[in-house]
């Protein structure tokens, strides 16, 4: 069964397969089951409104994750950093180690803060 995208007047078919975000949107944030355990991926340029469609979707209280995946993040909004440092502070409050993928921009803005 197609997927319209009335606003573009484009069509897609629906799959099981992953593609690319949707027109419109510049970075996306998601939970995800890998062979390292449970990652939060951060993609693209992270802003506010991929840190609600992520909060929408799995809530807002941070969850346990292995790894956090950063790197292809290209920018982060402020409301992206502080998702990615509440994950981290769950964790090392719980005294787990959090094995962290940076992209060059990702690993700037971590250690400014």
């Amino acid at each position: 069964m197609p997927v319209v995208d009335r606003a573009a007047g484009r069509r897609w078919r629906e799959t099981d397969q992953v593609t690319s975000s949707p027109p419109g949107q510049r970075g996306l944030v998601r939970l995800l089951n890998t062979a390292d355990g449970r990652a939060l991926c951060l993609a693209g340029a992270v802003d506010a409104e991929a840190v609600l469609a992520f909060q929408r979707r799995y809530g807002r209280e941070p969850v346990r994750v292995d790894v956090i995946d950063a790197g292809s993040v290209t920018a982060l909004s402020g409301a992206a950093l502080e998702l990615v440092r509440d994950h981290l502070d769950v964790a090392a409050l719980g005294g787990r180690d959090v094995a962290l993928r940076r992209s060059e921009v990702f690993g700037r803005l971590l250690a400014d803060t």
